[in-house]
């Protein structure tokens, strides 16, 4: 069930609806705002909106990164059950 959270990212207020726990809600709000001021403290004199593009340029590509390190993990990991099996398999 969704809550609704009022949460604060670059000292802008909102209100959002989420499935998520509170905790994993604010991890995500710290992690957003972190990236935000890394971006600003590196490239000053950037609109707030310019800043919030580079963040979630930054922050996806993070993610596709992490997505395809997770898909080559469960590929692994598909190939050597399927060899575990094949194992298995013959030594019966």
């Amino acid at each position: 069930m969704k809550k609704r959270y009022e949460i604060k990212i670059f000292g802008r207020e909102l209100e959002i609806l989420s499935d998520a726990e509170d905790e994993q809600v604010a991890k995500v709000v710290r992690y957003v705002n972190e990236r935000m001021e890394d971006i600003v403290k590196s490239s000053e004199g950037l609109r707030t909106v310019d800043v919030a593009i580079l963040a979630a340029l930054n922050i996806s590509e993070d993610y596709l990164k992490l997505k395809g390190v997770n898909q080559d993990l469960c590929d692994q990991l598909t190939h050597r059950s399927e060899k575990l099996i094949q194992l298995i398999e013959n030594a019966s």
